[in-house]
């Protein structure tokens, strides 16, 4: 099975939303635990790289293409 791709400052979609109904949460630390934070409620979670990539569902946004976004409106 293919390990699904990620990296700091993503926002990825879990499998079960967070207590405050949003179902987004930014990639803020990676190492052997992995945190993550709600986009909604800002809460953080610490939680370890095994069970995040189990409930990881798919990633909405990559930090790569907002930082490509922000670069192009900068610079006109």
């Amino acid at each position: 099975m293919e390990r699904k791709q990620f990296e700091l400052g993503d926002v990825v979609q879990m499998k079960k939303p967070h207590p405050c109904g949003k179902n987004e949460m930014e990639v803020i630390r990676m190492g052997m635990d992995i945190r993550i934070k709600c986009v909604g409620c800002k809460h953080s979670v610490l939680i370890p790289r095994a069970k995040f990539e189990k409930n990881l569902k798919k990633v909405l946004r990559a930090a790569a293409d907002r930082k490509e976004a922000g670069g192009e409106a900068a610079s006109s």
